[in-house]
C-alpha cells in the first residue's frame, strides 16, 4: 500500500468528512442569520438592477422622449413600437409609445440606446398581474411609472454614471 492509501483509510476511520461536516454546520448555527422575511423586509438591489420600464420627464414636466425610435430599432424582442409627429416648434415627440412587456426580455437595450435617457428599466420588480393585458404598457403608464419611481431612478444613474 502507498502512503496515500493509508492517508485515505485514517480518514475513513477516524470520520474526517462527517466532523468537517458538523464543524461547518455549527459555524452556521451560531452566525447571524441571512433570511428576510420577504414582504415586509426587502433585500438591497444593485443600481443596475433592470425592472419595470418607465418614461422620463425633465425638471419641467416636458417629456424626454425625442422620438428617435433608436429604443425600437435595437430591441430584439421587438416589443417597442414608436409612432411620432413634429410640433409646432419643429422638435418631434412621440404620439404612442407602447411596450409588451410580455415580449421583452429585459436585455436593458433600449436604456442604453436611448441619448437622452428618456427610456429606463427602473427599480420596481413587483409588477406582477392577473391578465396579460395588463402587460401591454402604453405611454401614460410609462410616464406614470417615470413619475413614481423618478428619484430612484435618477439617483441609480447617477451611481451608474462613472461606468457608462
Amino acid at each position: 500500500m502507498s502512503k496515500i492509501d493509508y492517508t485515505r483509510a485514517v480518514k475513513y476511520f477516524l470520520l474526517i468528512d462527517i466532523w468537517t461536516g458538523f464543524k461547518l454546520g455549527f459555524k452556521y448555527f451560531f452566525s447571524r442569520k441571512t433570511t428576510l422575511n420577504y414582504p415586509h423586509e426587502k433585500g438591497e438591489l444593485s443600481p443596475r438592477f433592470r425592472g419595470e420600464h418607465a418614461l422620463r420627464r425633465y425638471p419641467n414636466g416636458e417629456e424626454r422622449c425625442i422620438a428617435c425610435k433608436l429604443c425600437e430599432a435595437i430591441c430584439p424582442a421587438q416589443a417597442i413600437t414608436i409612432d411620432a409627429e413634429p410640433r409646432g416648434d419643429g422638435s418631434r415627440r412621440t404620439t404612442r409609445y407602447d411596450i409588451d412587456m410580455t415580449k421583452c426580455i429585459y436585455c436593458g437595450f433600449c436604456q442604453e440606446a436611448c441619448p437622452v435617457d428618456a427610456i429606463v428599466e427602473g427599480p420596481n420588480f413587483e409588477f406582477s398581474t392577473e391578465t396579460r393585458e395588463e402587460l401591454f404598457y402604453d405611454k401614460e403608464k410609462l410616464l406614470a411609472n417615470g413619475d413614481r419611481w423618478e428619484s430612484e431612478i435618477a439617483k441609480n444613474l447617477e451611481m451608474d454614471a462613472p461606468y457608462r
